[in-house]
């Protein structure tokens, strides 16, 4: 890492460690409690916030926002691996669901991704926002997917660095703290995260991820589960009722950028560039959101009209499993509804003959698939309703 490239700022500062085999690491300081914002970023919270605070109504007003939470959250988790390295579409995921076949390793990730938030929203009711709590979201991120052999859910006791494949700890771009200062920044980062400081709710939730991603406390998937953080801090601190926000869509197709004003506070000290980017980020994604669930309520209202024509209860049932998973099959709405094989097959039938489900590729073992191909769209298009 070239210490030229770094200025002593407020963030933090490179310089070398003591030793006979002493090596340039940047070493953070304690997260600023007070930030100048220029009235371009003046203008983007505003933005943000507006945008924010009408997907936050949608969350608590839709009719069931468990409707929208599954699809949301997978676009976050596939969004965030996929800057990774992964490959896997939310098609594949909805597809491993319906019929219960082997997920690969990149589906794997997504899961566990989702595992992770999960987990931790549910252990929010005991646990602070804290080192604790992360070393378990690590764990479950991280545990039986590729990297489970690097001390899921373990602070790094070694030192680690971010460069190209064959970079060392000198050519390295950026090498984190060493391992000692560790214990002392997260104790920074906790009592941040959960103290009502003097600046607004969005540019504190944004400086925590950058000290996450700057610290890098795990040997891997700090950037996973840093990105998982920015929407479990909004839920944490009330600003959404649930994970509906999906900013690593964003990030994902500007990933330079985001790259680049994450190193431009360590280099520079200059924390504008990644504020106003994940403002941008929380304003686009909301909107796109807030477009999206008006879509899939309106789809859902149609397929429970066409339901109540079925004459069973059963039928409302199918449509809410199928606006959870708009990919089924036989096997699927056996297990959850409860039914027999004919049943299952009966129902599918009906709703196919309604125009709510059409027949889909057979799986691998000739099962059939009927897919929601409109609402498909609705959870999977890129860009619906997206200002950029």
């Amino acid at each position: 890492m070239d210490p030229q490239r770094y200025e002593a700022t407020p963030f933090g500062e490179a310089r070398r460690t003591i030793g006979s085999h002493g090596y340039v690491a940047y070493f953070p300081a304690p997260i600023p409690r007070a930030v100048e914002l220029p009235a371009s970023t003046t203008r983007l919270l505003a933005d943000a916030e507006a945008s924010l605070g009408r997907l936050a109504g949608v969350g608590r007003f839709v009719p069931n926002p468990n409707l929208l939470v599954r699809p949301y959250l997978l676009r976050e988790a596939l969004s965030s691996t996929r800057i990774e390295g992964t490959r896997a579409t939310m098609g594949e995921v909805f597809e491993i669901d319906a019929s219960g076949e082997a997920p690969n390793a990149d589906v794997e990730e997504v899961i566990a991704y989702v595992d992770a938030l999960v987990w931790g929203l549910e252990q929010l009711a005991i646990l602070p926002l804290g080192a604790r709590l992360i070393r378990g979201m690590h764990h479950r991120l991280m545990a039986g997917v590729r990297g489970r052999d690097r001390t899921p859910g373990e602070l790094r006791t070694t030192q680690n660095w971010i460069g190209a494949p064959d970079s060392t700890i000198e050519t390295a771009e950026f090498v984190p703290p060493p391992p000692q200062e560790l214990p002392s920044l997260l104790t920074d980062w906790e009592r941040f995260a959960n103290a009502d400081v003097e600046m607004p709710l969005l540019v504190q939730n944004a400086l925590l991820h950058s000290q996450f991603e700057t610290v890098h406390p795990f040997v891997d998937g700090n950037g996973r589960l840093g990105r998982l953080l920015l929407v479990f801090f909004l839920i944490a601190r009330g600003r959404l009722p649930a994970p509906l926000l999906y900013l690593s869509s964003y990030l994902e197709r500007d990933r330079q950028r985001y790259y680049h004003a994450l190193q431009s506070i360590r280099e520079t000290g200059d924390a504008v560039p990644w504020l106003e980017l994940f403002l941008t980020a929380v304003d686009t994604q909301a909107s796109d959101a807030v477009s999206r669930a008006e879509r899939i309520v309106e789809l859902r209202e149609r397929y429970r009209q066409a339901a109540a024509t079925m004459g069973t209860t059963n039928g409302l049932a199918l449509v809410d499993l199928v606006c959870e998973n708009p990919l089924v099959t036989t096997r699927l709405v056996e297990e959850r509804l409860g039914v027999s094989r004919p049943t299952a097959v009966r129902l599918l039938r009906q709703l196919e003959e309604r125009g709510v489900l059409s027949e889909g590729r057979s799986g691998i073992r000739g099962q059939r698939r009927y897919v929601a191909r409109a609402l498909m769209a609705a959870v999977t298009e890129e860009g619906a309703g997206e200002r950029r």
